[in-house]
């Protein structure tokens, strides 16, 4: 077995054992030299990149690197600490800090310090703990609102599918960012605060062990001692002062994707009348105080030269994006019109006059673009199919309460709603009436009422279902979906279906498509099973089905018959329900064999040669029947012999096109029929 090692790997896994083995082990003052040194040169990489990256999450890592390097700077604090106790040289880095930047001076040192300390602490840490914290329970707050408004963009087709999981995951990668980011920034607190302790031990301890061990005064020792403390302080506080900084302005960029530098320069210096009264004001205080004018009045001189070639800037940028602009009209009017954009058309559109846009307005309180989520989710769920983008758009020449719904650019369908008032309808046994306006339901066409909402309650009571207009429009629009959602399936869907169903059956799938049947021929047998209202979300048992059946025949009619026998639990549970006897229409024998006998065969399907007065005296005898049902209150169901079944729906289809026709074969043996009426014709 061979280990294939990334150099990356090692530098991670070197640098924190490094830090591990310098608290055990005593490291020689040349060897800690190299590692303040890199100490610092990590700390400003740290800083520059955190200053020139565009988006946080490209430092999505930076709470576990605040760990890494605090944890190894405190191991080169504990190092140090050993050198300065025992043999009173800790290496070049250490001294340099303390004489150089102490200026060798142990009260300077001190103070030099204390002031970064008090920097790191009061303004730095204090300040990006607070930022962090109140933007990781901002980002926690926001995600749903944001995840609402993926949804919305997702079903208006404004981005894809694609687009929409990438958006998810960088919405989650945010809250988990911002949330690490709370905790981490304690790392930079802890690690100054350790800082501040060790210093403090080091300059008692080595005190004691100048006068102990060396016989030094107790003056000498801690002016020897003390300025090698605060090199050891000094050169520790400085990188943690770098890596707070980074922290601050990491957490306080927030989530914009932006070139921070230059964003915060021209926030800084964009606008020209800001730097002629800066200049101004500069070039008076020169002139009435006794400040220093040379330098005053050079700065103000400074700013009066930024703001007018800003000024000049703006302006020559202004006039070539108008001209820019100009030509690009005038190019656009010059050449042939694209019309391929035009050529684009929607599946599923609902357009809706002004009065309606506050419905779909996320910040007006509008719940549609919610509902059309859900809309697709139930399909989904019921028929086993997905349902195109539905396509939201406003559209003025409707009237303001009106709304149209259109399937691949055709109007199907349309409606009116009255946006402040309710729809009230008698479900059949309210005995007291209530007043309001005259309308009609426009999904099922039933007579119905408009309400307003002091009326609601008290509809209610009286036995009223009360819909708002947003549930309208939302059930209209399902029901227009189940009616069309066999020509909505395309071949592309289909292949979608197919693959998916591959990924866990790779057998069936392989002795089915493309050997058997093309993708034409599967999709004609879905949509002949969704045009019936049968769900094609069992698309194993389908498969399974045409495997056993198309080696026989290809006719896509005579195998969605098969595809339906297999299917037989699934549509009895959905019309015949348990332990309940059904009432059925049925067809006549003699008539049965009066279809088949007129069934002819061609290359292009089966099709029936009744003679049309015979087929109108069937229908005639049909609708007598259904009538019957609907007095009755019960939903017709027509139940006949398996090969008369196609044949008997197809020649209704044009009269009745809800009409549910069910074979014998699709069945269950345990449910029990009643037939309380014959169709004879």
């Amino acid at each position: 077995m061979s280990l294939s090692i990334n150099k990356a790997d090692v530098g991670v896994v070197a640098y924190l054992l490094a830090a591990v083995m310098f608290f055990i082990i005593p490291i020689p003052s040349f060897l800690l030299d190299v590692m303040l040194g890199l100490n610092i040169m990590l700390a400003l990489i740290i800083l520059l990149n955190v200053l020139f990256v565009e988006e946080v999450l490209d430092m999505s890592f930076f709470p576990t690197l605040l760990l890494f390097t605090t944890i190894f700077r405190i191991s080169l604090n504990v190092s140090s600490t050993r050198l300065i106790l025992s043999t009173g040289a800790p290496g070049n880095v250490v001294t340099t800090f303390g004489q150089f930047v102490g200026g060798g001076d142990l009260v300077i040192g001190v103070i030099v310090f204390i002031v970064l300390v008090i920097i790191q602490f009061v303004v730095i840490n204090k300040g990006s703990e607070r930022v962090a914290e109140v933007s990781a329970r901002f980002t926690l707050d926001a995600m749903p609102g944001k995840q609402m408004a993926i949804d919305a963009d997702l079903n208006t087709g404004a981005i894809t599918d694609k687009e929409a999981k990438e958006k998810r995951e960088k919405i989650q990668k945010e809250s988990s960012f911002f949330g690490s980011m709370d905790g981490a920034t304690k790392y930079v607190k802890g690690d100054a605060t350790a800082g501040l302790i060790i210093t403090a031990i080091n300059l008692v301890g080595g005190t004691i062990m100048g006068v102990m061990n060396q016989g030094l005064g107790f003056s000498d020792a801690i002016q020897q001692y003390g300025i090698l403390t605060i090199g050891d302080g000094l050169s520790s506080q400085i990188p943690s002062l770098l890596i707070s900084l980074s922290t601050g302005i990491l957490v306080t960029k927030g989530s914009q994707e932006a070139d921070f530098s230059g964003t915060l320069v021209k926030q800084l210096f964009g606008i020209p009348r800001v730097l002629y009264i800066v200049g101004i004001s500069m070039i008076l205080l020169g002139l009435v105080t006794p400040l220093n004018f040379f330098l005053f009045g050079a700065y103000g001189a400074v700013m009066l030269v930024a703001g007018r070639s800003i000024d000049k800037a703006i302006t020559v940028g202004t006039t070539e994006e108008e001209v820019t602009q100009e030509e690009e009209e005038v190019e656009e009017i010059r050449k042939p019109e694209n019309v391929v954009s035009l050529l684009q058309v929607d599946p599923i559109e609902l357009e809706f006059g002004y009065g309606i846009i506050p419905l779909a307005d996320v910040n007006q309180g509008g719940d549609l673009l919610d509902r059309v989520v859900m809309i697709r989710r139930q399909i989904a769920l019921e028929l086993g199919t997905v349902v195109p983008i539905i396509r939201l758009r406003d559209n003025i020449q409707l009237n303001p309460n009106q709304y149209i719904i259109k399937i691949k650019g055709i109007q199907v369908t349309e409606g009116e709603i009255l946006f402040d008032h309710y729809m009230a309808m008698d479900p059949g046994y309210v005995e007291e009436e209530i007043t309001g306006i005259p309308t009609f339901e426009p999904s099922f066409h039933l007579p119905a009422i408009w309400i307003t909402e002091s009326q609601r309650e008290r509809a209610e009571s009286l036995g009223y279902t009360v819909v708002d207009p947003p549930s309208i429009i939302a059930t209209h629009l399902t029901e227009v979906i189940r009616s069309h959602i066999a020509e909505l399936l395309t071949r592309q869907d289909v292949n979608n279906l197919i693959d998916n169903l591959k990924e866990s059956n790779p057998a069936l799938v392989d002795e089915l498509y493309p050997k058997l049947m093309g993708l034409g021929e599967v999709q004609k047998v879905l949509q002949n099973l969704l045009s019936e209202g049968v769900s094609i979300r069992d698309l194993l048992s389908i498969f399974e089905n045409l495997a056993d059946h198309a080696a026989a025949t290809r006719d896509t009619d005579v195998l969605t018959e098969y595809v339906r026998q297999g299917l037989r639990a699934a549509i009895s549970s959905k019309y015949f329900p348990a332990n309940e006897t059904t009432s059925v229409i049925t067809l006549d024998p003699k008539l049965e064999q009066e279809i088949m006998a007129s069934v002819k065969q061609t290359e292009q399907g089966a099709y029936l040669t009744l003679d049309p007065e015979r087929t109108r005296a069937i229908i005639d005898d049909l609708g007598q029947k259904l009538e019957q049902f609907e007095q009755m209150g019960k939903m017709p169901i027509v139940v006949c012999s398996p090969i008369v079944r196609m044949y008997f729906k197809k020649m209704t289809q044009d009269y009745y096109k809800d009409l549910i026709v069910i074979s014998f074969n699709e069945v269950e043996p345990n449910v029990e029929l009643q037939s309380i009426g014959m169709v004879t014709g």
